[in-house]
């Protein structure tokens, strides 16, 4: 799922090809996101057009031989000439007059050339780590370009695999050595694996086409344009760029008249992509710079009569950080007052919060939907969530850039973040934009790799996990506060990867311990058959309820449960059974099965919880530990490669002896029926839950104001 779609795209037909473009709409100055080099397709800009396109008009296109443009047979079509008329056309074809314009690595080049022989067109330009004709060589890369054209002796190895027979031979093999070049950053395996795919959408017939077109621009007339350029130029580079060294951009830099040049220290070939935040902030601050355009600043407040403000920032997968956030919110109220408090969030735990009448903050309505991508990725009670996380990396990217501005604006005095993956990345990835004291709180620590996965996800995992300890390591001023929401004994019992530290032994030594945090105090809700009867359930019936939270990957699950409703009935008289679909799944498209009744959101369900004979539910941490602490039977079925439900989860249950655990795949009528029965028989004796999580963590933030 992506970040943002276009308002518009289309197809427009130019010398024998045609150009897939798309448009996202804005009043402002129009941003034109060139193509680079044809391996890739427009998708590489995929951590500028969420950001940029909320404060100017963004146009992308794909060009021909990649993406959705046309792929040809004619060298020629696809040569610079051709890129820089193509993109021409696409200005024509949006009814855009004029432009900043954007090109990474040989795109870099292009939009250069494109200022220069259309000054009419380009207001400015911005190129990243370009490739031009007056570039700089690597010197390992210098012997294979000079014989790329040649036949290879024997299988090429190195730089030598660039090599347009080699490309028709073997293309997988020479775009893992390339994009290993690119990427060459320290931890960047998830940009290594997008451009792979990316690259493997073409052929390596394609790019030997392209390689053989023959020159088709004036090099001087190029040059001639450059030195004359009134338009301004932002050229970036980053200093650790293994294709093209940096000297390469202090050369165009030299050459470009009313230019400023940016080195990202230690940055390999893909700056953009690596370092979104970084290039993002230039780009628009170049933008805004050309255009005169102005932002809003800060009002400040003096002294004392400035009011204590905290910004909230709740994950969305699920409604069960919505309820404990709002729980330490409240007791944080009760220490602090004076403390106005307001929430970044997204449905669906904005409606939690609508409910609670607590202020949200408008800039919520752009944030990018990480519930709606989780969804996305998932298959039948099927949820591959490290996966699913690592392709969220677009959203994440975007949403943080909007609490970038909204914190920058909103002169807080704390921020609060619970699993609010983005903030702590890309804080740690940019430590300079902090603004505010943090609290990081989170009910797992460490990635788990799935055996589905196979070694390659076990080396990611362990990569991720060896990011997250250095950064902490490097930037301990991040996380002012680190507060795990439970036990040190809650923590799974293995390492981070090889060569890394236990995870309870991290976890011990770099957080704090809350309990946990139910949100609800189990005696303020009197005795069950009290609490049945204000909730309408007649004594002797059983009544089980099945919930699968605040996300809509529950589907699976509810739909076998519903077509098991007659085998559970034999199995348990007098059974009442009522499905909580939760917000994001309709109750009209479940089947509809005589005796099961739906519910789409039941406001505080842990009461219905409390009350009820049994529970069946997915292995979410926050219903799961809700039934612990009503002393609740229940039935937990983990989403399938889930590897928190799965690993982390599962082991906190253990230790206080809650649930029956059940595999999806054995989730047949029969055995579902008996396992209800069996756990309505032996009832609960669990362990107690904590009940003062929320006012513990709570005077631990509070200490930060």
């Amino acid at each position: 799922m992506r970040a943002r779609y276009p308002d518009r795209e289309g197809c427009l037909e130019r010398n024998g090809a045609q150009l897939h473009y798309e448009v996202y709409e804005n009043t402002g100055p129009t941003l034109l996101l060139n193509p680079t080099w044809q391996i890739v397709h427009s998708r590489h800009w995929k951590m500028q057009i969420p950001y940029l396109s909320r404060h100017y008009r963004v146009i992308t296109f794909d060009p021909v031989g990649n993406g959705k443009s046309s792929r040809t047979e004619d060298p020629g079509r696809m040569s610079a000439a051709e890129l820089i008329e193509d993109a021409v056309a696409v200005l024509d074809e949006t009814g855009t007059g004029t432009c900043v314009a954007l090109g990474l690595s040989m795109g870099g080049g292009l939009v250069a050339a494109l200022a220069a022989l259309h000054p009419e067109r380009v207001d400015g330009f911005v190129a990243i780590g370009a490739a031009h004709p007056w570039g700089i060589t690597a010197p390992e890369r210098e012997e294979a370009l000079s014989g790329m054209m040649d036949p290879p002796n024997g299988r090429p190895e190195g730089w030598f695999k660039y090599n347009i027979h080699h490309w028709r031979e073997d293309w997988e093999d020479f775009v893992r050595f390339f994009f290993a070049q690119c990427a060459s950053d320290p931890r960047s395996t998830k940009l290594f694996d997008d451009m792979v795919a990316w690259a493997l959408e073409t052929t390596g017939e394609q790019i030997a086409l392209q390689s053989s077109a023959p020159p088709s621009i004036d090099i001087e007339k190029i040059e001639a344009g450059l030195r004359n350029l009134i338009a301004p130029a932002l050229i970036i580079h980053g200093t650790d760029d293994r294709i093209l060294p940096c000297e390469s951009s202090e050369v165009l830099a030299d050459i470009v008249p009313n230019s400023e040049l940016l080195l990202i220290e230690g940055a390999g070939h893909l700056p953009q992509a690596r370092y979104p935040v970084r290039v993002n902030k230039a780009i628009r601050h170049f933008v805004d710079r050309l255009y005169g355009l102005r932002r809003e600043e800060a009002r400040w407040h003096i002294g004392l009569t400035r009011p204590k403000k905290a910004l909230f920032v709740s994950s969305p997968i699920g409604l069960g950080h919505a309820r404990r956030d709002l729980a330490i919110a409240q007791e944080l109220k009760l220490l602090e007052p004076d403390l106005h408090i307001e929430w970044l969030a997204q449905d669906p735990v904005t409606r939690v919060l609508d409910a609670a009448e607590e202020s949200i903050h408008p800039a919520s309505e752009y944030l990018a939907s990480e519930s709606g991508h989780i969804e996305s990725e998932s298959g039948e009670h099927d949820l591959h969530a490290f996966q699913a996380i690592r392709n969220m990396d677009e959203i994440l990217n975007a949403n943080f850039m909007v609490f970038d501005e909204v914190v920058a604006e909103g002169l807080y005095d704390l921020v609060i973040a619970d699993e609010a993956w983005e903030l702590d990345y890309h804080l740690h990835e940019n430590p300079e934009v902090k603004k505010a004291p943090m609290a990081w709180m989170t009910d797992f620590v460490g990635w788990v790799p799935m055996d589905s996965g196979g070694v390659r996800e076990a080396f990611v995992a362990a990569d991720y996990n060896a990011e997250m300890i250095e950064q902490i390591a490097r930037y301990p001023r991040v996380r002012d506060r680190s507060i795990f929401v439970g036990s040190p004994e809650d923590i799974i019992d293995r390492s981070f990867g090889p060569g890394l530290p236990q995870i309870r032994d991290w976890t011990e030594e770099n957080f704090e311990f809350s309990g946990y945090v139910t949100g609800f105090d189990p005696r303020d809700l009197g005795t069950k058959e009290k609490l049945r009867e204000d909730l309408g359930y007649a004594p002797g019936e059983k009544v089980c309820i099945v919930s699968v939270g605040g996300s809509g990957v529950g589907v699976s699950l509810l739909e076998r449960i519903a077509k098991s409703h007659s085998e559970m009935k034999a199995a348990i008289p007098c059974l009442r059974m009522i499905m909580v679909t939760g917000p994001r799944i309709d109750p009209n498209s479940l089947p509809q099965v005589e005796g099961v009744e739906y519910r789409a959101y039941v406001d505080r369900l842990y009461r219905h919880l409390a009350a009820c004979d049994l529970a069946i539910v997915q292995g979410g941490l926050t219903t799961t530990m809700e039934l612990t602490a009503t002393q609740t039977p229940f039935i937990y079925i983990p989403l399938r490669n889930h590897f928190e439900q799965n690993f982390h989860v599962r082991t906190r249950l253990d230790r206080y002896r809650a649930g029956h655990f059940m595999e999806f795949s054995d989730l047949d009528p029969d055995s579902l029926g008996e396992t209800a029965g069996r756990a309505i028989e032996e009832g609960a004796s669990y362990l107690e839950v904590e009940t003062d999580g929320a006012r513990r963590a709570a005077a631990s933030i509070a200490a930060l104001i």
